[in-house]
Protein backbone atom coordinates (compact mmCIF):
# COMPACT_ATOMS: atom_id res chain seq x y z
CA UNK A 1 0.00 0.00 0.00
CA UNK A 2 1.45 3.26 -0.92
CA UNK A 3 1.24 6.30 1.57
CA UNK A 4 -1.08 8.05 -0.40
CA UNK A 5 -3.35 5.18 -0.75
CA UNK A 6 -2.87 4.01 3.15
CA UNK A 7 -3.70 7.70 3.77
CA UNK A 8 -7.23 7.52 1.40
CA UNK A 9 -8.17 4.80 3.84
CA UNK A 10 -8.44 6.47 6.88
CA UNK A 11 -11.37 8.77 5.18
CA UNK A 12 -12.61 5.62 3.57
CA UNK A 13 -13.45 4.50 6.97
CA UNK A 14 -10.99 1.59 6.83
CA UNK A 15 -8.32 1.05 9.30
CA UNK A 16 -5.34 1.87 7.65
CA UNK A 17 -2.09 -0.41 7.52
CA UNK A 18 -0.09 2.69 9.70
CA UNK A 19 -1.11 5.35 11.43
CA UNK A 20 -0.44 8.66 9.15
CA UNK A 21 1.65 11.44 9.75
CA UNK A 22 1.80 14.19 8.12
CA UNK A 23 4.20 17.28 7.55
CA UNK A 24 3.22 21.01 7.42
CA UNK A 25 5.80 23.73 6.59
CA UNK A 26 4.39 27.44 6.21
CA UNK A 27 6.18 31.21 6.36
CA UNK A 28 5.31 30.55 10.26
CA UNK A 29 5.33 26.91 10.87
CA UNK A 30 9.07 26.43 10.42
CA UNK A 31 11.93 24.79 11.56
CA UNK A 32 14.82 26.70 13.55
CA UNK A 33 17.64 26.82 11.66
CA UNK A 34 19.87 26.11 14.38
CA UNK A 35 22.02 22.62 13.68
CA UNK A 36 19.82 22.18 10.31
CA UNK A 37 21.47 20.37 7.35
CA UNK A 38 23.02 22.58 4.95
CA UNK A 39 20.56 20.97 2.39
CA UNK A 40 17.65 21.48 4.26
CA UNK A 41 18.62 25.06 5.36
CA UNK A 42 18.83 26.26 2.33
CA UNK A 43 15.84 24.47 0.78
CA UNK A 44 13.53 26.16 3.67
CA UNK A 45 15.48 29.68 3.42
CA UNK A 46 12.43 31.37 1.88
CA UNK A 47 9.25 29.38 2.78
CA UNK A 48 5.98 31.28 1.29
CA UNK A 49 2.43 30.29 0.72
CA UNK A 50 1.83 27.86 -1.82
CA UNK A 51 5.49 26.86 -2.54
CA UNK A 52 6.55 23.08 -1.57
CA UNK A 53 8.63 23.79 1.71
CA UNK A 54 5.50 21.26 2.82
CA UNK A 55 6.56 18.55 0.37
CA UNK A 56 10.50 18.99 1.25
CA UNK A 57 10.15 18.97 4.64
CA UNK A 58 7.80 15.89 5.02
CA UNK A 59 10.45 13.92 2.37
CA UNK A 60 13.14 15.45 4.79
CA UNK A 61 11.70 13.21 7.60
CA UNK A 62 9.90 10.35 6.13
CA UNK A 63 6.77 12.08 6.50
CA UNK A 64 3.47 11.23 4.72
CA UNK A 65 2.02 14.83 2.55
CA UNK A 66 -0.78 16.44 3.75
CA UNK A 67 0.04 19.65 1.09
CA UNK A 68 -1.80 22.61 1.63
CA UNK A 69 -2.19 24.33 -1.68
CA UNK A 70 -4.76 27.41 -2.77
CA UNK A 71 -7.74 27.30 -5.01
CA UNK A 72 -7.18 27.81 -8.73
CA UNK A 73 -9.29 30.79 -9.08
CA UNK A 74 -8.69 34.32 -10.23
CA UNK A 75 -11.14 36.91 -8.75
CA UNK A 76 -12.63 39.85 -10.60
CA UNK A 77 -14.36 43.10 -9.81
CA UNK A 78 -15.29 45.70 -12.06
CA UNK A 79 -16.82 48.50 -9.62
CA UNK A 80 -14.70 47.76 -6.75
CA UNK A 81 -11.22 49.09 -7.07
CA UNK A 82 -8.22 49.15 -4.24
CA UNK A 83 -5.59 51.19 -3.26
CA UNK A 84 -2.77 49.61 -1.28
CA UNK A 85 0.60 51.10 0.37
CA UNK A 86 3.39 49.45 2.63
CA UNK A 87 4.82 51.40 5.45
CA UNK A 88 7.50 49.51 6.58
CA UNK A 89 5.51 46.49 8.31
CA UNK A 90 1.87 47.74 7.60
CA UNK A 91 0.00 47.83 4.86
CA UNK A 92 -2.58 49.85 3.92
CA UNK A 93 -5.30 49.09 1.31
CA UNK A 94 -8.84 51.41 1.04
CA UNK A 95 -11.34 49.85 -0.56
CA UNK A 96 -13.53 51.83 -2.84
CA UNK A 97 -17.17 50.12 -3.46
CA UNK A 98 -19.98 51.92 -4.95
CA UNK A 99 -21.57 51.80 -0.67
CA UNK A 100 -18.27 53.82 0.65
CA UNK A 101 -14.56 53.37 1.49
CA UNK A 102 -13.31 50.67 3.71
CA UNK A 103 -10.05 50.73 5.09
CA UNK A 104 -8.12 48.30 6.96
CA UNK A 105 -4.37 47.95 8.20
CA UNK A 106 -2.25 44.28 8.07
CA UNK A 107 1.17 44.40 10.00
CA UNK A 108 3.93 42.05 9.15
CA UNK A 109 6.15 40.83 11.68
CA UNK A 110 9.73 38.89 11.38
CA UNK A 111 11.27 37.54 14.16
CA UNK A 112 15.09 35.96 14.54
CA UNK A 113 14.17 32.64 13.59
CA UNK A 114 12.84 33.84 9.82
CA UNK A 115 9.55 33.25 11.18
CA UNK A 116 6.97 35.22 9.30
CA UNK A 117 3.68 36.12 10.78
CA UNK A 118 0.55 39.16 9.78
CA UNK A 119 -1.55 40.28 11.81
CA UNK A 120 -4.54 42.56 11.09
CA UNK A 121 -4.31 45.86 13.55
CA UNK A 122 -7.46 47.90 11.72
CA UNK A 123 -10.03 45.59 10.16
CA UNK A 124 -12.85 46.61 7.14
CA UNK A 125 -16.16 46.32 9.09
CA UNK A 126 -15.73 48.73 12.37
CA UNK A 127 -19.63 49.82 12.70
CA UNK A 128 -23.06 48.62 10.99
CA UNK A 129 -23.07 51.10 8.77
CA UNK A 130 -19.64 49.40 7.15
CA UNK A 131 -21.74 46.27 6.33
CA UNK A 132 -23.36 47.48 3.11
CA UNK A 133 -19.64 48.49 1.55
CA UNK A 134 -18.09 44.80 2.69
CA UNK A 135 -21.48 43.43 0.66
CA UNK A 136 -20.71 45.18 -2.24
CA UNK A 137 -17.23 43.62 -2.52
CA UNK A 138 -18.79 40.33 -2.57
CA UNK A 139 -21.97 40.98 -4.85
CA UNK A 140 -18.95 43.07 -7.37
CA UNK A 141 -17.02 39.62 -7.55
CA UNK A 142 -16.81 37.21 -10.25
CA UNK A 143 -14.68 34.35 -9.80
CA UNK A 144 -12.96 32.42 -12.65
CA UNK A 145 -10.98 29.27 -13.09
CA UNK A 146 -7.23 30.49 -14.02
CA UNK A 147 -5.68 28.25 -16.26
CA UNK A 148 -2.20 29.11 -14.95
CA UNK A 149 -2.99 27.78 -11.44
CA UNK A 150 -4.62 24.98 -12.82
CA UNK A 151 -1.88 24.05 -14.55
CA UNK A 152 0.45 24.24 -11.05
CA UNK A 153 -2.11 22.42 -9.20
CA UNK A 154 -1.86 19.49 -11.78
CA UNK A 155 2.20 20.31 -11.29
CA UNK A 156 1.93 19.70 -7.24
CA UNK A 157 0.04 17.15 -7.58
CA UNK A 158 2.33 15.16 -9.90
CA UNK A 159 5.07 15.91 -7.66
CA UNK A 160 3.41 14.40 -4.34
CA UNK A 161 2.24 11.09 -6.54
CA UNK A 162 1.67 8.61 -4.02
CA UNK A 163 3.44 10.06 -1.29
CA UNK A 164 0.17 11.62 0.21
CA UNK A 165 -2.60 14.34 -1.02
CA UNK A 166 -3.40 17.36 -2.03
CA UNK A 167 -5.44 19.63 -0.20
CA UNK A 168 -7.08 23.02 -1.90
CA UNK A 169 -7.35 25.66 0.53
CA UNK A 170 -10.61 28.25 0.82
CA UNK A 171 -11.79 31.24 3.14
CA UNK A 172 -13.51 29.80 6.21
CA UNK A 173 -17.08 30.63 6.71
CA UNK A 174 -18.27 33.94 6.80
CA UNK A 175 -18.74 33.59 10.64
CA UNK A 176 -15.42 32.64 10.89
CA UNK A 177 -14.08 35.35 8.20
CA UNK A 178 -15.65 37.98 10.47
CA UNK A 179 -13.52 37.25 13.63
CA UNK A 180 -11.00 36.23 11.33
CA UNK A 181 -10.25 39.33 8.76
CA UNK A 182 -13.32 41.58 8.26
CA UNK A 183 -14.09 42.77 12.23
CA UNK A 184 -12.83 40.97 14.55
CA UNK A 185 -13.94 39.34 17.86
CA UNK A 186 -14.97 42.85 19.57
CA UNK A 187 -17.00 44.25 16.41
CA UNK A 188 -18.44 40.80 15.66
CA UNK A 189 -20.08 40.57 18.84
CA UNK A 190 -21.48 44.17 18.54
CA UNK A 191 -22.95 43.78 15.08
CA UNK A 192 -24.42 40.33 16.48
CA UNK A 193 -26.41 41.98 19.06
CA UNK A 194 -27.40 45.30 17.49
CA UNK A 195 -27.11 44.46 13.44
CA UNK A 196 -28.16 40.88 13.47
CA UNK A 197 -30.46 40.94 10.22
CA UNK A 198 -27.97 43.07 8.24
CA UNK A 199 -24.78 41.06 9.56
CA UNK A 200 -27.29 37.77 8.12
CA UNK A 201 -27.43 39.22 5.00
CA UNK A 202 -23.81 39.78 4.73
CA UNK A 203 -23.22 36.16 5.34
CA UNK A 204 -25.50 35.39 2.85
CA UNK A 205 -23.72 37.27 -0.08
CA UNK A 206 -20.11 35.99 1.12
CA UNK A 207 -21.14 32.56 0.92
CA UNK A 208 -22.86 32.62 -2.45
CA UNK A 209 -19.06 33.82 -3.54
CA UNK A 210 -17.21 31.57 -1.50
CA UNK A 211 -19.68 28.66 -3.51
CA UNK A 212 -18.38 29.82 -6.39
CA UNK A 213 -15.04 29.87 -5.97
CA UNK A 214 -15.44 26.06 -4.12
CA UNK A 215 -16.89 24.89 -7.42
CA UNK A 216 -13.88 26.12 -9.63
CA UNK A 217 -11.30 24.49 -6.71
CA UNK A 218 -13.35 21.23 -6.77
CA UNK A 219 -12.65 20.61 -10.30
CA UNK A 220 -8.98 20.67 -10.54
CA UNK A 221 -6.39 18.31 -9.11
CA UNK A 222 -7.06 18.71 -5.68
CA UNK A 223 -7.92 15.87 -2.99
CA UNK A 224 -9.77 17.96 -0.69
CA UNK A 225 -11.48 21.02 0.31
CA UNK A 226 -10.46 22.58 3.65
CA UNK A 227 -12.15 25.76 4.58
CA UNK A 228 -10.05 27.59 6.41
CA UNK A 229 -11.93 28.82 9.66
CA UNK A 230 -9.63 28.81 12.67
CA UNK A 231 -13.21 27.76 14.70
CA UNK A 232 -12.73 29.03 18.49
CA UNK A 233 -15.33 29.15 21.41
CA UNK A 234 -12.62 31.72 22.29
CA UNK A 235 -14.17 34.03 19.67
CA UNK A 236 -17.42 32.41 18.67
CA UNK A 237 -20.36 30.61 20.88
CA UNK A 238 -21.35 27.31 19.92
CA UNK A 239 -25.17 28.87 19.48
CA UNK A 240 -23.63 31.27 16.63
CA UNK A 241 -22.02 28.33 15.15
CA UNK A 242 -25.66 26.17 15.25
CA UNK A 243 -27.67 29.07 13.92
CA UNK A 244 -24.66 30.18 10.95
CA UNK A 245 -22.86 27.27 10.39
CA UNK A 246 -24.24 23.93 9.88
CA UNK A 247 -26.84 24.47 6.51
CA UNK A 248 -23.41 26.14 5.10
CA UNK A 249 -20.79 23.39 6.13
CA UNK A 250 -23.23 20.49 4.42
CA UNK A 251 -23.40 22.15 1.48
CA UNK A 252 -20.08 22.91 1.33
CA UNK A 253 -19.54 19.57 1.93
CA UNK A 254 -22.07 18.46 -0.91
CA UNK A 255 -20.27 20.14 -3.66
CA UNK A 256 -17.15 18.67 -2.50
CA UNK A 257 -18.27 15.51 -2.64
CA UNK A 258 -20.05 15.21 -6.51
CA UNK A 259 -16.73 16.47 -7.36
CA UNK A 260 -15.10 13.54 -5.86
CA UNK A 261 -13.10 15.55 -3.37
CA UNK A 262 -13.22 15.30 0.54
CA UNK A 263 -14.01 18.24 2.53
CA UNK A 264 -12.21 19.21 5.72
CA UNK A 265 -13.16 21.95 8.69
CA UNK A 266 -9.69 23.68 9.82
CA UNK A 267 -10.51 24.34 13.43
CA UNK A 268 -7.17 25.15 15.37
CA UNK A 269 -8.78 27.00 18.38
CA UNK A 270 -11.15 25.44 21.46
CA UNK A 271 -13.78 23.42 20.04
CA UNK A 272 -14.58 20.90 22.58
CA UNK A 273 -18.18 22.64 22.88
CA UNK A 274 -18.65 22.51 18.94
CA UNK A 275 -17.79 19.09 18.06
CA UNK A 276 -21.82 17.62 18.82
CA UNK A 277 -22.41 20.50 15.95
CA UNK A 278 -19.75 19.45 13.89
CA UNK A 279 -21.18 15.76 14.06
CA UNK A 280 -24.51 16.92 12.52
CA UNK A 281 -22.19 17.74 9.52
CA UNK A 282 -21.10 15.87 6.76
CA UNK A 283 -17.62 17.16 6.92
CA UNK A 284 -14.69 14.42 6.51
CA UNK A 285 -12.71 15.17 9.05
CA UNK A 286 -11.44 18.45 11.36
CA UNK A 287 -7.99 19.54 10.25
CA UNK A 288 -5.92 21.37 12.78
CA UNK A 289 -7.59 19.33 15.46
CA UNK A 290 -5.80 21.26 18.79
CA UNK A 291 -5.49 18.57 21.91
CA UNK A 292 -4.28 20.48 25.20
CA UNK A 293 -2.38 22.63 26.25
CA UNK A 294 -2.92 25.14 23.10
CA UNK A 295 -6.52 23.58 22.72
CA UNK A 296 -8.90 21.99 25.09
CA UNK A 297 -10.14 19.08 23.75
CA UNK A 298 -8.21 15.65 23.85
CA UNK A 299 -8.02 12.98 21.45
CA UNK A 300 -10.40 10.71 22.99
CA UNK A 301 -12.86 13.07 23.59
CA UNK A 302 -12.79 14.01 20.11
CA UNK A 303 -13.60 10.71 19.04
CA UNK A 304 -15.96 10.07 21.52
CA UNK A 305 -18.53 13.62 20.65
CA UNK A 306 -17.58 13.14 17.00
CA UNK A 307 -18.65 9.54 16.08
CA UNK A 308 -16.62 7.09 13.97
CA UNK A 309 -17.43 8.57 10.68
CA UNK A 310 -15.25 11.71 10.99
CA UNK A 311 -11.62 12.08 11.22
CA UNK A 312 -9.33 13.64 13.82
CA UNK A 313 -6.72 14.90 12.31
CA UNK A 314 -4.69 16.27 15.36
CA UNK A 315 -1.86 18.52 15.65
CA UNK A 316 0.99 17.16 17.58
CA UNK A 317 1.56 20.00 20.35
CA UNK A 318 4.55 18.30 22.10
CA UNK A 319 6.71 20.91 20.07
CA UNK A 320 4.45 23.77 21.37
CA UNK A 321 4.91 22.99 25.11
CA UNK A 322 7.92 22.65 27.31
CA UNK A 323 10.62 20.05 25.96
CA UNK A 324 13.22 19.85 28.94
CA UNK A 325 11.38 16.72 30.48
CA UNK A 326 11.83 14.70 27.48
CA UNK A 327 10.55 11.50 29.23
CA UNK A 328 7.17 13.73 30.02
CA UNK A 329 6.67 14.28 26.15
CA UNK A 330 7.24 11.19 25.19
CA UNK A 331 4.78 10.37 27.78
CA UNK A 332 2.18 13.01 26.57
CA UNK A 333 2.60 11.47 22.76
CA UNK A 334 1.99 7.88 24.05
CA UNK A 335 -1.09 8.71 25.84
CA UNK A 336 -2.41 10.79 22.52
CA UNK A 337 -1.69 7.92 20.63
CA UNK A 338 -3.48 5.51 22.92
CA UNK A 339 -6.25 7.48 22.83
CA UNK A 340 -6.65 7.58 19.17
CA UNK A 341 -7.03 3.54 19.49
CA UNK A 342 -8.00 1.60 17.00
CA UNK A 343 -6.40 4.33 14.73
CA UNK A 344 -9.52 3.90 12.23
CA UNK A 345 -10.34 7.91 12.18
CA UNK A 346 -7.00 9.59 13.03
CA UNK A 347 -4.05 11.36 11.51
CA UNK A 348 -1.03 12.74 13.37
CA UNK A 349 0.01 16.18 12.22
CA UNK A 350 3.40 17.48 12.48
CA UNK A 351 3.86 21.22 12.15
CA UNK A 352 7.36 22.51 12.47
CA UNK A 353 7.93 25.42 14.81
CA UNK A 354 10.15 28.09 14.59
CA UNK A 355 11.80 27.84 18.19
CA UNK A 356 12.26 24.05 17.47
CA UNK A 357 15.18 22.69 16.50
CA UNK A 358 15.18 19.65 13.80
CA UNK A 359 16.70 17.53 16.16
CA UNK A 360 13.68 18.41 18.80
CA UNK A 361 11.75 17.49 15.94
CA UNK A 362 12.68 14.07 15.03
CA UNK A 363 12.68 13.64 18.95
CA UNK A 364 9.07 14.13 18.80
CA UNK A 365 8.86 11.74 15.55
CA UNK A 366 9.95 8.97 16.92
CA UNK A 367 8.31 9.07 19.88
CA UNK A 368 4.98 8.89 17.94
CA UNK A 369 6.71 6.11 15.63
CA UNK A 370 7.64 4.18 18.78
CA UNK A 371 4.36 4.31 20.50
CA UNK A 372 2.80 3.36 17.48
CA UNK A 373 4.99 -0.11 17.22
CA UNK A 374 4.35 -0.53 21.39
CA UNK A 375 0.31 0.33 20.89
Amino acid sequence: MTRRENLLSVFAHRRPEWIPIVGHCDPYNRPAFEGMEPELAEALKDVRWGDESSVIFSRWLGLDIMDWYPMPVRIMRRRVTVEESVDGGATTRIWRTPAGDLREVIRTCCDATGAVSANFTEHLLKEPSDIEALAAIFEDEEAVEDPEALERTRQRRRLIGDDGILLGVMDGTPLGMMYRVYAGVGTLAYLWADAHDALMDLFSVMETAYLKRLKIGAGSDIDAVVSVDDTSTTAISPSMFEECNIGLTNERARLSHEAGKLYFHHSCGHIRDLLPLYRRTAMDGVHAFTVPPVGNVTVAEGRRLLGDRITVMAGLQALAGPMDDRTAVRAQIEDMIRQAHPWDHFVLVLAAYPNRTMGQTRFVLDCCRNAVLSG
